[in-house]
């Protein structure tokens, strides 16, 4: 840490002892975050969403654990574009569908730009999914615990906690000051780096789940005698998280409160935040730390306080978080490949030559697929209009490779996606820049890992006019080649 820890030790211990943390009332939220650019709360079909995972794939899984776990977060694209993250409850989650649906509404209705919001829910049959805002760039988990290029500088962590208050003091303003299982893996960073607080853990516990899955050990004490969440339950789980923020790593509260009043601090904070922040700092972290951790529920402070503490210990507010991140942002996070660069200029002659070159090598599994039927005269005639659609495409005749293109989909003994990629291009070629952008989207629905499937949605986009939705799809169909480039 920075000069002098056993300093810092004993300020802290003595701040410790005597006093509250002032409260905020004189504090105003001039920017209270409201967000009116996303739409009103909606109930989806269990088809759309289907359609927006590729059939909930395994590939779309984002969650911890994958499928193993009783709840399993997908991520998805509509059919607008727009990204988001699905939420499928085990089975037995929620038995009363009435009681999900009010629930998931009162989420809903909650819009923050602090907040991974809530987008709608589909709810039928046995089906119960939550629908909400996809943020791109990992969890605090990830990038506190289990980090790779860079280690989560000071300043940023002071402002994951500001951020994250925020996002509780506005909860509670809402009256959601409830939230179930604080933790790191609920803290989501968006295209812009900033942290957000997942909608997810604002909907009251299903009948088979536990207000909190970790261990015992990071409990409120009180959740242990009565088995409620409470808005000061809330608070203590806030502080376990100002400790992994501090130390970075997962400590127990019991243990961390052990070092304070032994007044080792040196032990609590994380290595590589050496020389990065000063005592006073460091003491005052540490000091709403231990407020929030009280035995005594009625001793933690509520959002506004921890939100007034907060604010006067940020640093280079100018700076974006994706640069203190290192997240790569904007022309910066897309070099480019060549394929692309042609998507980007809509060179469709070039597109064609990749998608020649190509052939059906990336349609795992569509030979094998063929019954004995494809013996019978119909599969012959099926096989044989794909021929020709090959050929024609081959020659950039587009109208003879629709219409060929076309009768082998429509019988749909066979999915192959290159197909539909085939028919795309053919629509994009002949201005039919709809029909393009459907094909684009079944293609990935066939096939959730294709990047030609992105890319073509990209070219489909922008003929289209949809500029912010291309450069979306133009930086997916990246990640995924280059992906696919890195597994090869």
């Amino acid at each position: 840490m920075g000069c002098g820890c056993s300093n810092l030790s004993a300020c802290c211990w003595s701040l410790d002892q005597n006093g509250s943390i002032p409260e905020a009332d004189n504090v105003e939220n001039e920017d209270k975050g409201e967000v009116d650019d996303l739409p009103a709360f909606r109930e989806y079909s269990i088809e759309t969403l289907q359609m927006a995972t590729s059939g909930f794939a395994m590939e779309n899984i984002v969650s911890e654990h994958g499928e193993k776990a009783p709840n399993v977060v997908y991520k998805g694209k509509l059919e607008n574009q727009r990204r988001i993250a699905v939420k499928r409850f085990n089975r037995s989650a929620w038995p009363d569908a009435r009681q999900f649906l009010e629930e998931a509404k009162a989420v809903g209705q909650l819009r923050n730009h602090r907040l991974a919001n809530l987008l709608g829910c589909c709810c039928e049959g046995d089906e119960r999914l939550l629908v909400a805002e996809f943020m791109p760039n990992e969890t605090l988990a990830k990038h506190l615990f289990h980090w790779e290029a860079q280690p989560m500088k000071w300043v940023m962590r002071l402002r994951v906690a500001l951020h994250l208050a925020e996002a509780l003091e506005y909860c509670t303003s809402k009256g959601r000051a409830l939230y179930h299982d604080l933790n790191a893996y609920r803290i989501v960073f968006d295209d812009e780096g900033n942290p957000r607080l997942s909608c997810f853990g604002l909907m009251k516990n299903s009948r088979d789940g536990k207000s909190y899955s970790t261990n015992l050990a990071f409990t409120p004490p009180e959740y242990l005698r009565t088995g409620r969440v409470t808005p000061e339950s809330v608070m203590y789980s806030f502080g376990t998280l100002l400790l992994d923020l501090l130390s970075g790593k997962h400590i127990p509260p019991s243990h961390a409160l052990d070092l304070i009043r032994d007044r080792n601090i040196q032990m609590l904070t994380d290595s590589c935040l050496e020389g990065q922040f000063s005592n006073d700092d460091g003491t005052e972290l540490v000091r709403l730390a231990s407020r929030c951790l009280q035995y005594e529920p009625r001793e933690r402070p509520n959002p506004k306080s921890v939100v007034a503490a907060l604010i006067p210990l940020q640093r280079d507010t100018e700076v974006p978080s994706h640069e203190l991140m290192g997240i790569l942002h904007g022309a910066d996070a897309v070099p480019l490949s060549p394929l692309g660069e042609a998507c980007l200029r809509m060179d469709l002659t070039a597109i064609h030559d990749v998608l020649e070159k190509l052939g059906y090598k990336d349609d795992e599994g569509a030979a094998t697929e063929l019954s004995f039927q494809m013996w019978t005269n119909q599969m012959q005639e099926t096989l044989t209009s794909k021929k020709k659609g090959d050929v024609a495409f081959r020659h950039k005749d587009f109208r003879a490779a629709l219409e060929c293109y076309t009768q082998f989909i429509d019988v749909g003994t066979v999915v192959s996606p290159t197909v539909y990629a085939r028919r795309s291009l053919s629509y994009l070629m002949s201005n039919m820049p709809q029909e393009a952008l459907n094909d684009a989207v079944q293609a990935q629905v066939i096939s959730p890992i294709w990047h030609i499937a992105s890319y073509l949605q990209a070219s489909a986009l922008l003929a289209l006019g949809k500029e912010d939705e291309a450069q979306a799809a133009l930086r997916e169909a990246t990640e995924l080649e280059n992906k696919k480039n890195a597994t090869s």
